[in-house]
């Protein structure tokens, strides 16, 4: 996938499902209820069951959805996703090597980043977006806003405190997209395998995102 039909599709849908599960049939099921409810980028991370098998079933089941995987801390599983299939690849650090490594093969490489330096030097590594993680620890949105005044030609997508409540706010404030984890499936639901409770929470996302993206729309056409 090319850096431009990647970001387009930020641009697009504005949400990433993150899915860390304990089983493959728990992890299955998790995405087919986010995709039910209008989320089409769903990320599996490294670190849930049988990874590799997850994300080869999603592609052939959700052809509508982009499948990629997260929490990639070495070379040895950055070669096993690009394997398996991942369109997309989130590190929780910015190692040159890994984003070498990814530019290579031609799969967008979103790593973790924090401080401006750490944001501007995992850019100029090559990365196609950085993310900015753990969001909660830096003050939220408004670290977001403070970055995109000298930073705003970087992509960024804050994770690690984005919930269904502050998820526009960060887009308000300048990321490109969101990573969504826990708040989109709460342990309840997940217990109760309360699959159309958890459709129901990603289309009202769905629904906030298609509303923000129609004002920036009108917006721009002003």
């Amino acid at each position: 996938m090319s850096e431009k039909s990647w970001l387009k599709l930020l641009q697009q849908y504005r949400a990433i499902a993150v899915i860390r599960a304990a089983t493959f049939e728990l992890g299955y099921e998790m995405a087919k209820a986010v995709a039910r409810g209008g989320i089409h980028l769903i990320e599996i991370t490294w670190n849930s069951d049988r990874p590799e098998d997850l994300i080869d079933i999603l592609r052939s089941d959700l052809p509508q959805c982009t499948i990629g995987t997260g929490t990639l801390l070495n070379q040895g599983d950055l070669h096993r996703a690009i394997a398996a299939g991942a369109q997309f690849l989130f590190t929780p650090h910015a190692e040159p090597a890994l984003i070498q490594v990814a530019a290579a093969s031609g799969v967008p490489i979103i790593p973790g980043a924090l401080s401006p330096t750490e944001i501007v030097t995992a850019w100029h590594a090559g990365a196609n977006c950085v993310k900015v993680f753990p969001i909660s620890a830096v003050g939220g949105p408004h670290y977001i806003q403070s970055l995109h005044g000298p930073l705003g030609h970087i992509p960024l997508i804050p994770t690690g405190g984005v919930n269904l409540q502050n998820a526009i706010y960060f887009l308000k404030a300048g990321a490109i997209a969101v990573g969504l984890s826990g708040d989109l499936f709460p342990k309840k639901l997940i217990a109760d395998q309360d699959w159309d409770a958890i459709s129901d929470q990603a289309r009202i996302l769905t629904l906030s995102i298609q509303n923000f993206n129609n004002k920036e729309i009108s917006c721009s056409g002003n």
